[in-house]
């Protein structure tokens, strides 16, 4: 069986997440998301989530190309979630392009095109532009 991990926040989701996880699972057989928490994305990335660790976790938990969701506490756990889940293949998005090669000592890194017309970021800024009328 081939494994495949990603990594991610998954705040607002929508079809460029799914195109992401449907090429991930895609590239093997079992997909775990490693999902950011609250603590990390702000401690870590000052990103406030509109939902909650736990309802985007059962959000990411209905889509049929995930297997398994844990949670990312730290940048530094990765080496150690690739060496625990015996994980084949790393998946992120390419806007990530070179960050993780080091992980190329425990697995294979693949970076995947994104889907240009959509982003969290881009709805986020929508919404607010909207408001704001």
């Amino acid at each position: 069986m081939k494994k495949v991990i990603t990594y991610g926040t998954f705040d607002l989701l929508h079809y460029g997440h799914v195109n992401l996880l449907r090429r991930a699972k895609e590239l093997g057989d079992y997909l775990i998301v490693a999902l950011s928490t609250d603590e990390f994305n702000w401690n870590e990335k000052q990103k406030k989530c509109y939902f909650s660790y736990e309802k985007r976790k059962q959000l990411l938990e209905a889509i049929r190309y995930v297997d398994l969701v844990i949670p990312e506490e730290s940048w530094e756990q990765k080496v150690s979630d690739v060496q625990e889940f015996k994980v084949d293949t790393f998946v992120i998005g390419d806007d990530w392009k070179g960050k993780f090669d080091f992980l190329k000592d425990y697995c294979e890194v693949v970076y995947l095109p994104r889907t240009p017309e959509i982003s969290t970021t881009q709805i986020k800024e929508s919404l607010k532009d909207r408001k704001e009328q």
